[in-house]
């Protein structure tokens, strides 16, 4: 194994001015996300100099089996944490031969919406805090609990420290120093409320690459708990009772928000937002209604109310934000397994460029 490892770890650079670019994108489900490597003759430092590729759509549920073609073009690099050296991560978005999106590239819409004047003058910065769920891989069951058993109840595990309430700190930590070598504006990590359940942020970040660094973050933790031999879930409620859901909470701010008097820009975008509810909800995530009941730090799916420091609403804003009058504030709503370029996209074109009139 040892000689395994070696080869695994071998520094391509001593001998070769070739790199290896893996191709990254969301599959059919939305939620899968897929992956290839191919072999390219020196560095790339930008996505307009990487090759556009297929794959089998078919494969995938992007495609029938007699047109199976998708093409991947490539749109952002990052760089790979496990093979080092010069070797990238791509992250792409998919089409047609013919140069149509295809259904599930949620990526092209949201480009379109950020790259509208109005939106990229108001420079909207996104802060997204992705809960997830550690689970044992033969028993699809919570790390650290006892199988087919609870552990005490919530209380203990919050930013916990000790063999007997924090699960899975190893993978965790791995996937932060991952996160920071590959490029991505990771900004923290916790254990969250119920054990076995963890978070990180990734931002500020600007417009489309919000959507991009955060898909990048979760494909590096699917690796990372691949290696680990755990199963990774982004189920909104992956144990029903007494037990917190995994949301995605995305805080955002716009260039008007930041500055003096920002605050009655975010109130009447909160108002924006409150019209447009039920269309938010049904984009915010498979299963939410699971999650967002009331309880548990959640305000319930049918109800939008907003607060200062509320826990408990759809949207909340700071208390530092209120003192200052300028600011962010924070969407509740969104579910562990949303669509970061569906979400970003959707606040910032409601926000903005809806007219509720």
């Amino acid at each position: 194994m040892s000689l395994l490892t070696d080869l695994i770890n071998l520094n391509l650079s001593d001998c070769t001015e070739k790199i290896v670019a893996e191709y990254i994108w969301v599959g059919g489900s939305g939620m899968d996300i897929r992956s290839k490597a191919r072999t390219l003759s020196g560095p790339v430092g930008d996505p307009s100099q990487l090759p556009r590729w297929n794959y089998d759509g078919s494969s995938t549920g992007q495609a029938p089996g007699q047109d199976s073609e998708v093409i991947l073009y490539p749109q952002a690099i990052y760089r790979d944490p496990f093979r080092r050296g010069n070797d990238i991560l791509v992250m792409c978005d998919c089409y047609t031969p013919q140069g149509e999106p295809i259904p599930t590239n949620k990526r092209h819409n949201a480009a379109k919406i950020f790259s509208n004047p109005a939106v990229a003058a108001e420079e909207t910065w996104f802060g997204i805090e992705q809960e997830y769920t550690l689970l044992r891989k033969d028993v699809k069951w919570p790390l650290g609990w006892p199988i087919g058993g609870f552990p005490g109840p919530q209380g203990p595990y919050y930013c916990s420290a000790g063999a007997d309430k924090a699960f899975g700190r190893d993978i965790v930590d791995a996937h932060y120093k991952a996160c920071l070598y590959a490029g991505i504006d990771i900004s923290g990590i916790n254990g969250e409320v119920m054990p076995g359940q963890w978070e990180f942020q990734v931002g500020p970040c600007v417009g489309i690459s919000a959507g991009d660094q955060l898909w990048v973050a979760r494909y590096l933790l699917e690796r990372i708990t691949e290696i680990a031999g755990v199963v990774l879930s982004f189920d909104p409620k992956p144990i029903q009772g007494d037990w917190n859901g995994a949301g995605a909470h995305t805080n955002y701010s716009t260039k008007s928000m930041r500055s003096n008097g920002g605050y009655e820009v975010i109130k009447e975008a909160i108002q924006k937002l409150g019209l447009r509810h039920k269309e938010h909800i049904a984009a915010y995530g498979e299963g939410n209604e699971r999650r967002l009941t009331g309880r548990h730090e959640t305000a319930d799916i049918n109800t939008f109310v907003w607060g200062v420091a509320n826990r408990g609403a759809s949207i909340r804003v700071g208390r530092d934000t209120e003192k200052s009058g300028k600011g962010y504030f924070e969407d509740r709503r969104p579910a562990s397994n949303m669509d970061p370029y569906v979400v970003t996209s959707m606040i910032a074109e409601t926000t903005i460029l809806w007219n509720s009139a």
